[in-house]
């Protein structure tokens, strides 16, 4: 349910775009890594896949739950609470672990917060905690990373500049991309499995801020090839 809201909502208050690697897929049984910057890049990153026919299990703050109508929809859709810096936190790759057996794809985030910075620019993926390396060693899934830029734009900086760029937003439209990277098959040592996850989504990031415009630096990570509209399934095609 929450990602066909995404869906519908948030073409409202952007306009989204959505492209990815000629070799990217999105098989049942994966692990979709993504770049965190914003309170309203999940909504974003839901509506992009929603367009493309995916509906993943997320894993989220667990303090969403205490929010009683978000509560039952995030339970519904088999989304998974993270308790940070509580020993339950582990429980949640079991969860993550249970959807990927069950053919569900798994929407993690590896930066585990959110940048620290009041404008709206573009926030480069910071290091990565070890959760995505641990998922993919024990459940064996690929990851596939994704990219996503603009969301800053809708919603960044302190509370009062949240509430005014939500509002705005309609007005605004502001451009909005995410694009999917080619399904990388992480290595056992954890550290340099976390550091090769980092190196994906960042790439992935790279190429989405520079759909919308967004300066960010050159890297040899970058996949030569550009981008292409989506094909996943065929019939989509990126669209506003």
């Amino acid at each position: 349910m929450l990602s066909r809201i995404a869906g519908a909502v948030v073409p409202l208050f952007g306009h989204l775009t959505v492209t990815a690697d000629t070799d990217a897929e999105l098989r049942p049984g994966s692990i979709i890594a993504a770049n965190h910057t914003s309170l309203s890049d999940p909504a974003v990153v839901l509506a992009a896949l929603h367009r493309l026919g995916v509906e993943p299990v997320v894993l989220a703050a667990a303090g969403l739950w205490r929010i009683p109508l978000l509560a039952s929809a995030l339970t519904r859709d088999g989304f998974v609470p993270v308790h940070r810096g509580d020993p339950r936190a582990a429980h949640a790759l079991e969860g993550a672990a249970e959807a990927l057996t069950a053919g569900r794809l798994v929407l993690l985030y590896g930066e585990g917060g959110l940048p620290h910075r009041e404008d709206a620019g573009e926030a480069a993926p910071r290091p990565f905690r070890s959760g995505i390396a641990r998922l993919a060693h024990a459940t064996g899934a690929p990851v596939v990373p994704l990219g996503q830029a603009g969301a800053r734009r809708l919603v960044s900086g302190g509370p009062a500049k949240q509430l005014a760029g939500l509002a705005t937003a309609p007005l605004r439209r502001p451009d909005l991309h995410v694009h999917i990277g080619a399904p990388v098959r992480l290595p056992g040592e954890r550290t340099v499995a976390t550091a090769c996850a980092h190196r994906a989504v960042s790439a992935a990031w790279r190429t989405a801020a520079a759909r919308i415009g967004e300066p960010v630096a050159a890297a040899a990570s970058v996949r030569p090839p550009g981008p292409s509209p989506v094909s996943l399934p065929p019939e989509e095609a990126a669209a506003g």
